[in-house]
């Protein structure tokens, strides 16, 4: 319950992020469930607005995404990592 609660915070520093990935451009992958009843598919999409060059991908699954499909995303994060060029 106190990471639920905690969740509150994430959300009055999502400005702070926003300027982060604004700034920093960094290499993302956002990987979602499709059919997550909390976390629905436009908020996957939103980090398209900060961080234009994201991929994201979708799943055909919920919320728990990584027990449903951890051989697909673990393969496709395998597969993003080795795209990264070390600077």
């Amino acid at each position: 319950m106190d990471l639920l609660y905690d969740y509150q915070n994430n959300i009055a520093l999502y400005s702070k992020f926003h300027e982060y990935f604004i700034r920093f451009q960094p290499p993302a992958l956002i990987v979602w469930g499709d059919k997550d009843p909390y976390f629905l598919p436009a908020g996957a999409e939103a980090y398209k607005r900060h961080i234009p060059n994201a991929t994201v991908k979708f799943y055909d699954t919920g919320h728990f995404a990584l027990e449903t499909h951890a051989e697909e995303i673990g393969a496709d994060i395998i597969n993003f990592m080795d795209k990264l060029t070390i600077r």
